[in-house]
């Protein structure tokens, strides 16, 4: 167990700068998250990202007559930044473009940063009410709090590490940057292999005699973002998407183009056929990852229900609040007014009714719990399964009703998914000896930073969402399995392309039984099943995008063994500086090109 800190005295923490600071940075860091979720529909944890910014910007900040700046200010930084760069996690790149796909509603600026704020500040009045139970009775780990609390420590005992870091964080940022500056600039296509695969039947008598690789997605970007991505997933996640990438694009496209279910796209050889095929691939693809999503639900049952009981028996038996905590009662009023504003904003934005809004947030509790537990356990925030879960029970509580199916269960999955990420945080100020009550307060300032920042770069990055997503440059995964769902729970099953029920059918059934195992099997034979959920994800995406990942996540294994040490001081933030320069540089050339417009 990791040494825990006695709760802080006379120690600043809740600061002004510490409060700006994490808001700047999450403000910031919202941006990559908006970016590379549209782009592949994960986004990554920035905790430590915004810590080793904040000690370096402070650390040249004591040059000009700044006062030390202490770790648990960082840690109030970290705590407010992480919840703002988790913004994505509360709609803008799954469900609010998917809505806007559908019905063509698309908020303005301000009311949808609103509506932002409204559903992670309902998920960060829960992570209040449940931390107590998650992080001191059961005691549970959340690794990447752990890290974060590490990687604090390790940086205030050896400020030259630290240094270290942020200046391979900025190099790593910089070097991306230029490279997609390049890139955009010089207009650098894609390249690659200039195999083909034969076809016939009904692509044939359309002219599509051959597929060749580049048609059907195969080659390298010039970029580092998906590279860095890669690294950051680890080899299992990177490996099990090339593996779907070839399932998908390889073997089964072409059979599916030559029977005549999806068509080719343009004839030029160079040009990729994604925007013309992902729809048949959509439903096996989302049909695997949503099978993998409950499966794994299912089979958590065990500790759903005994964290259920246990967060029961701790309402009931709870004692006062200590005086780091939060008071009780100002939590309880905090719920109420969370439950309030997120009911009224669904039926003033949306129509949705009051009671299908009270029950949006209710179930956001159960949901929390369980997503706190597989949070906790093991390091992963079950996004997907709680987008999964909330619009089946949304579509079967208010069926045909698209904008129920997805902005009730925005509310539901976004929150509980929020609160997951925020027990991250509160477990790094546990570690430390932080008040809780005031990484509670940094969150929401943090949230609303990133609100705003991350509605803005989504309004700027996809002015159009129905013309925009779901194509090559924007393939918006996430977007794309919510969509789904909400259809068919509108039109029914007799809409969908041909094979494609039963594509999802043996996706499907893949995906339950690759979770099983994944779940029951030994950790020693479990580490090598292929990830269905990422297998999945490939289906979706365009070819190279799994190339690149499968690049980032080799690079990291070979890394690894012929550099162990450099490894462990430097892959997680290099990463993370690829990711985070080539994001902010695409956000630049986006903002260009509405002023050039």
């Amino acid at each position: 167990m990791e040494l825990q800190a006695p709760v802080a005295v006379d120690v600043p923490q809740l600061t002004l700068r510490a409060v700006v600071s994490g808001m700047a940075f999450g403000a910031i860091l919202s941006l990559c998250n908006i970016y590379t979720g549209l782009k592949i529909g994960w986004g990554s944890n920035m905790s430590i990202a915004a810590a080793l910014l904040s000690f370096g910007f402070w650390k040249v900040g004591q040059r000009f007559g700044a006062r030390p700046y202490g770790i648990l200010e960082n840690n109030i930084n970290q705590t407010a930044a992480s919840a703002g760069a988790s913004i994505s996690s509360a709609g803008l790149v799954a469900p609010i473009p998917a809505l806007a796909m559908i019905t063509g509603q698309t908020l303005s600026w301000p009311l949808l940063s609103l509506w932002v704020f409204s559903v992670a500040i309902v998920g960060v009045a829960v992570a209040v009410s449940l931390r107590r139970q998650m992080l001191e009775v059961d005691k549970l780990p959340f690794p990447f709090g752990i890290a974060t609390a590490e990687t604090l420590r390790e940086m205030y005992a050896k400020g030259k590490e630290a240094m270290a870091r942020l200046y391979m964080l900025l190099s790593a940022a910089a070097v991306a940057s230029v490279l997609k500056v390049v890139k955009e600039v010089l207009k650098l296509p894609k390249f690659g292999p200039n195999g083909s695969i034969p076809l016939g039947g009904a692509a044939a008598a359309k002219g599509a005699k051959v597929a060749t690789l580049k048609n059907l997605g195969f080659a390298f970007d010039p970029g580092l973002l998906m590279v860095g991505v890669g690294a950051l997933v680890g080899p299992r996640a990177a490996t099990s998407m090339m593996v779907g990438a070839i399932a998908a694009w390889g073997i089964i496209a072409p059979r599916v183009l030559t029977l005549g279910w999806a068509p080719p796209g343009k004839l030029n050889a160079d040009a990729g056929w994604f925007g013309a095929t992902v729809k048949w691939f959509l439903w096996p693809g989302v049909a695997m990852m949503v099978a993998a999503a409950l499966t794994s639900v299912l089979l958590s049952a065990p500790q759903i229900i005994a964290g259920l009981r246990s967060a029961a028996a701790a309402s009931r038996g709870e004692k006062a609040s200590r005086p780091h905590e939060m008071p009780r009662r100002t939590a309880a009023i905090g719920l109420a007014a969370v439950l309030v504003l997120s009911v009224t904003l669904q039926f003033a934005l949306f129509g949705i009714s009051a009671w299908v809004g009270v029950l949006a947030v209710l179930l956001t509790f159960a949901l929390a719990v369980v997503a706190a537990r597989v949070a906790g356990e093991t390091g992963i925030t079950p996004v997907g399964a709680m987008g999964k879960v909330t619009q089946l029970t949304f579509g079967a509580v208010d069926p045909g009703n698209v904008t129920s199916n997805l902005m009730a269960a925005n509310v539901t999955g976004g929150a509980a998914s929020q609160c997951a990420d925020m027990l991250h945080d509160m477990k790094t100020g546990l570690i430390l000896g932080a008040w809780s009550r005031h990484q509670a307060t940094a969150q929401v300032f943090g949230v609303l930073a990133g609100a705003v920042a991350g509605c803005g770069a989504y309004l700027v990055l996809v002015p159009d969402p129905q013309a925009m997503l779901l194509t090559s440059d924007w393939p918006a995964p996430a977007v794309a399995q919510w969509k789904a769902v909400a259809e068919l729970f509108r039109d029914g099953i007799g809409t969908m392309p041909p094979g494609s029920l039963v594509a999802m059918a043996w996706a499907g059934g893949a995906g339950a039984v690759l979770a099983a195992v994944e779940r029951l099997a030994p950790k020693g034979i479990s580490r090598w099943v292929p990830s269905p959920s990422a297998i999945g994800l490939a289906f979706i995406i365009p070819a190279y995008i799994s190339v690149m990942m499968f690049i980032g996540g080799v690079a990291s294994v070979v890394l690894k063994r012929v550099a162990k040490t450099w490894t462990e001081r430097f892959l997680i933030v290099a990463a993370a500086g690829l990711v985070a320069g080539e994001s902010l540089t695409g956000i630049a050339f986006a903002v260009k090109k509405i002023f050039e417009g």
